[in-house]
């Protein structure tokens, strides 16, 4: 695993892993949102996980779509297994097989990834989030 975890939101943050995930892997800091600072999970509550995953660009779900695939692939996620575990999150409507996750408050997104194959893994973007 990394040592740094690289978080970009409206101004750059650099943070050593060791200052987000505790011995057990999971999230030291509340995670949440870059825009309105709405909770998304409470400290303790996401195992740290690393798998490859592609997010379309951060956008309000008002907003025209952008050209089909642009967006960004992302490899470190905070894990959840029961999607009753969020303090605030919506699901978008399906695409294929997936739901984007977005903020419940300010609608931005998507912050994360579910797999409707899949109903214990709900994947939040380390970089898509806020922690404090």
């Amino acid at each position: 695993m990394q040592n740094m975890i690289f978080h970009k939101s409206q101004h750059i943050i650099c943070c050593t892993r060791s200052e987000l995930v505790s011995e057990d892997g999971k999230n030291l800091k509340s995670v949440l949102c870059q825009r309105c600072g709405s909770k998304v999970l409470c400290p303790g509550m996401a195992v740290y996980s690393e798998k490859e995953l592609f997010l379309p660009p951060m956008r309000n779900k008002k907003a025209p779509s952008l050209t089909e695939g642009s967006g960004d692939n992302l490899s470190a996620h905070w894990l959840v297994d029961d999607m009753y575990t969020f303090e605030n999150v919506g699901f978008t409507n399906d695409v294929g097989r997936i739901k984007y996750l977005i903020c419940a408050d300010c609608e931005i997104g998507p912050i994360g990834w579910h797999c409707l194959d899949d109903k214990k893994s709900y994947y939040v973007a380390v970089e898509r989030v806020d922690h404090a």
